[in-house]
């Protein structure tokens, strides 16, 4: 029995529109909710903007290889990647996959599988179930059901606070420099940006501390980054 794709959204870069027309048709039919693009650029624009749970990848871009997003993709995210392409060979296949791939499925395919491999990379990329639930003080984040709540309450947050939140959670009690946290999120480390991270930290920390303007969960470390403290 398949496993229910309820609102996953996977990023479909592809530059023939016949192919993201299929797939279109193929991962709505089952539940999947899409984003196309045409090209690398942006591919990686909507990947940044979009936060996919999912991406399947052609190789033959108009205005860069796909290897070359790929590689791109992984120096800030880890959303599991389908290459789905008509290079058959090996050497493309193996050079895909030490880059990064979790899948390679080569044209033509039969729908049945590249659902198979999609569901098989979207199991592979959920967080264990021991470490699927985060705790500290008032703070406790589900990061199966993506939900949020203070002291039992539960808190709504925006596709890029929630992103913000679960790097901070990945990372309880370590410091994030802005370079890092600007990349991974927002899919840049230019420094000259870090106005967005200031907004949006602001943002979590009206909805999840206490006294926002005297944050005890989200600490800054001055000239470095921010912390997010584990509290008992």
């Amino acid at each position: 029995m398949n496993e229910p794709a309820a609102t996953r959204t996977v990023l479909v870069i592809d530059d023939e529109i016949q192919m993201r027309r299929l797939l279109r048709a193929c991962l709505e039919r089952n539940g999947y909710a899409v984003v196309e693009a045409a090209t690398g650029d942006a591919g990686l624009e909507e990947a940044v903007r979009r936060q996919p749970e999912a991406v399947l990848l052609d190789l033959g871009l108009p205005d860069m290889d796909g290897q070359a997003v790929l590689k791109r993709l992984r120096e800030w995210s880890q959303v599991p990647v389908l290459v789905v392409s008509v290079r058959g060979q090996e050497e493309d296949k193996i050079t895909a996959l030490d880059s990064g791939a979790n899948d390679y499925v080569t044209k033509p395919f039969s729908t049945g599988e590249l659902l198979a491999r999609l569901r098989a990379a979207l199991r592979s990329a959920q967080p264990p179930a021991a470490n699927a639930v985060f705790q500290s003080g008032p703070l406790r984040v589900d990061l199966t059901t993506r939900t949020v709540k203070v002291k039992g309450r539960k808190v709504r947050l925006s596709a890029t606070e929630y992103s913000l939140l679960h790097l901070f959670v990945k990372h309880a009690g370590k410091v994030l420099t802005h370079g890092q946290i600007l990349r991974e999120v927002w899919g840049t480390d230019d420094v000259e940006k870090t106005g967005y991270l200031r907004v949006y930290l602001a943002y979590l920390r009206e909805k999840l501390e206490a006294k926002p303007a005297e944050p005890e969960l989200f600490v800054t470390e001055p000239g470095i980054g921010y912390r997010l403290v584990v509290q008992d």
